[in-house]
């Protein structure tokens, strides 16, 4: 029984490395929630808007008086003098001694009951500052899942240049074969022979560079979900059908009222524009006086008094009420200053949500016309590629029978190989400008 119980723990303890070595198959999703979830960048945005909040509280703090307790204690030595008077609280105390000691002890409260609007405009600008925080937040997470989304499509794109690369590897190595049945019986020369070898030399560099592409991709990707380890990235790659391809695009000016209304830096330029009213409204509020209200309790003590501790704090015991009215004067053009910059930022502010709004523009028409041309090269290469692969089956046909020869062979081969190629490209653009366009229609980043 012993026996078969370490076997079982060995065997357990044995395996363990294995299930641990198993690595994660990566889907988009999952890389968008993880990029959303583990950024950096992101994640210092949100410790900014939580710095935010407490700027928001402080701000309404500032609403309620402060309360403050202040004491002071000294000890004083005269050399020279044989006695002294000193007022201490409601007493003179005559003494000799050369050295006395004396306490102070005071409560104070300062209360600002209007100061133009300033305090009320102050906790409005920075709850917009919030506000902006957020959107800061959004904007990243969009830029984060736009980049996550072009490097998977690019790896897409990648993964199956490399499959078009191996296929043409394999055929050009099935006419090298071919063509060395063709040497012996005479039919073609070692020159053409040799060509055939070299274009074999040609296709493998292809494929190595094909592969060489799809793994930077991927580099690119990890280091952008900031992923850890020297281990390459298992995806899972979905196989994109012509259907998604040739769909019919969504229309531009539809696109771009939901993205007025929806995206984050437009948004975030808007409460620019609020924030910089409330600016000139505070500037404003340097020409008002300010009304405060302070009051305090206090009392002293002296060594000296032949009053016990409590009796001095008793009859020293003083308090204080008072209003203060300061109304500004001349301030070195401060207050102007102050509010013909603030007009300056609010002109400026409106500027810069015109300019936001029409590189908006840009981006999705950009992105609609790129996907059309997309659209369209997908469906001319489509055609192409029939007619190339038709053409390249005959003349290889033909090259079998030995009714061609290399250069002719070679050159259909090409034809096909690039036909091949525009059609993944034509592909993948239709699909990631079509994906983008989506995203900014407020839909999610999917395949």
């Amino acid at each position: 029984m012993k026996q078969k119980t370490f076997f079982l723990v060995w065997l357990f303890s044995a395996a363990t490395p294995l299930f641990a070595q198993e690595q994660k198959t990566w889907t988009l999703n999952d890389c968008l929630e993880y990029a959303l979830e583990k950024n950096i960048q992101l994640q210092q945005n949100i410790l900014t808007m939580q710095e935010t909040e407490i700027d928001v509280k402080k701000a309404k703090a500032e609403l309620f008086p402060s309360l403050s307790f202040t004491t002071g204690h000294n000890l004083i030595n005269r050399p020279y003098q044989e006695n002294s008077n000193t007022v201490s609280g409601t007493e003179i105390i005559s003494s000799d001694n050369k050295n006395t000691y004396n306490g102070n002890y005071s409560l104070n409260a300062q209360w600002t009951l209007w100061n133009g609007g300033k305090r009320l405009n102050n906790i409005k600008q920075q709850k917009t500052n919030l506000k902006i925080a957020e959107l800061s937040i959004a904007e990243t997470e969009n830029m984060l899942q736009e980049e996550i989304a072009k490097l998977f499509i690019q790896i897409l794109y990648a993964d199956e240049s490399v499959a078009i690369n191996k296929n043409t590897l394999e055929v050009s190595e099935a006419t090298y074969a071919r063509g060395k049945e063709l040497f012996t019986e005479g039919s073609i020369s070692k020159a053409d022979l040799a060509q055939l070898e070299a274009q074999i030399s040609n296709d493998k560099y292809q494929v190595v560079y094909a592969e060489s592409s799809l793994r930077n991709y991927k580099l690119q990707l990890k280091q952008l979900l900031e992923l850890e380890g020297t281990e390459e990235m298992n995806l899972a790659l979905p196989k994109v059908n012509e259907e998604q391809v040739v769909r019919l695009l969504p229309a531009q000016e539809d696109v771009y009222q939901t993205a007025l209304s929806t995206r984050p830096e437009i948004q975030s330029s808007k409460y620019s524009i609020e924030n910089a009213k409330l600016n000139i409204a505070s500037a404003k509020s340097g020409y008002m006086p300010t009304i405060s209200l302070s009051a305090s309790t206090s009392s002293t003590t002296n060594s000296a008094s032949t009053n016990n501790w409590a009796q001095q704090m008793k009859y020293g015991w003083n308090n204080m009420i008072g209003i203060n009215l300061s109304i500004p004067i001349f301030d070195n053009r401060q207050n102007k200053s102050n509010l013909q910059k603030a007009r300056i930022q609010y002109s400026n502010s409106q500027l810069e949500l015109t300019n936001k709004q029409k590189e908006l523009y840009s981006t999705i028409q950009s992105l609609w016309l790129d996907a059309l041309n997309a659209q369209q090269q997908y469906l001319a290469a489509n055609d192409k590629l029939k007619s190339c692969t038709t053409s390249f089956d005959m003349v290889n046909e033909q090259f079998t029978l030995g009714m061609k020869n290399t250069v002719e062979l070679l050159t259909e081969k090409n034809n096909l190989l690039s036909a091949q190629q525009q059609q993944v490209q034509a592909k993948y653009m239709a699909i990631l400008n079509r994906t983008l366009l989506n995203f900014y229609a407020g839909q999610k980043i999917e395949l």
